[in-house]
């Protein structure tokens, strides 16, 4: 089930650790969000695939929201391996 979830994903940990800093259980931190505490859960084990919307919903709680990000060329050759 888990096979390709990266709970070191940086979204992830970054959810992860700012919920804790806040002090908030997923269930309080889904609550204040307007998310649902399974996509909580998912979002901080690395689920792939969750919707952005609702991942901004809870970065927007901590101030942040998605971004693209520029790669370097070393890992954008490395993207096919």
């Amino acid at each position: 089930m888990m096979k390709d979830w990266n709970r070191h994903a940086p979204i992830a940990n970054f959810v992860r650790n700012r919920r804790k800093k806040s002090d908030l259980t997923q269930i309080e931190l889904a609550d204040m969000t307007g998310v649902g505490v399974r996509f909580v859960r998912e979002l901080e084990q690395g689920k792939p695939n969750l919707m952005t919307d609702k991942i901004n919903q809870i970065l927007l709680f901590f101030g942040h929201t998605l971004t693209p990000t520029p790669i370097s060329d070393e890992t954008r050759r490395n993207l096919g391996s």
